[in-house]
């Protein structure tokens, strides 16, 4: 769409196109809800979703006088509101009937949870003892005294569930110094 519209949120006035996100002075509306701001110029009937409430980037203040040995620094940081705007209220509805299928993959993630444990136990057959349950600094001591088979199939292990970049690092540079 190549309409837009002129709205006023928070006494500014912004240009904004269906889909749009903004970030703007914080608004009282909660997360989720939808608010009709003013519209200023434009036909269309223009509704905004309040995606989430944050705090903008840190303004740092000082004051200083010369010769006297005064300083003073203070800072400061806005209230913030990211919204996401419709024309014409389409957005509304599918907000509306995205709602349930958000709750839906929570279910299903917390049942197929013990499943990708055991998978992920069972996974290559050179893997070291207890590896799964491992932090990336024992990954990292361990892979020094490991063999090269170990390494390798931790390093598959990792490629292929945990991807952590740290253990990923320590088992390819452990790898590698063994080759050369």
């Amino acid at each position: 769409m190549d309409a837009y519209s002129i709205i006023r949120v928070g006494n500014k006035q912004h240009r904004v196109r269906h889909g749009e996100t903004l970030v703007v002075e914080r608004v009282a509306t909660a997360e989720g809800a939808t608010f009709e701001p003013e519209v200023l110029l434009g036909e269309s009937k223009v509704t905004a979703t309040v995606l989430t409430h944050m705090r903008g980037p840190k303004i740092l203040i000082g004051k200083y006088k010369r010769r006297t040995g005064y300083k003073r620094h203070n800072g400061f940081r806005a209230t913030q509101s990211r919204i996401e705007i419709a024309l014409g209220g389409a957005k509304v509805e599918k907000k509306a009937a995205k709602a349930p299928k958000a709750e839906a993959p929570k279910v299903e993630a917390a049942v197929e949870a013990p499943a990708v444990v055991e998978a992920a136990a069972a996974a290559p057959a050179g893997l070291p003892e207890g590896y799964a349950d491992l932090k990336v600094g024992e990954v990292a001591a361990g892979a020094k005294v490991w063999s090269k088979d170990e390494i390798a199939a931790a390093l598959a292990y990792e490629q292929e569930h945990g991807k952590r970049k740290g253990a990923l690092t320590a088992l390819q540079a452990a790898l590698g110094g063994e080759e050369s």
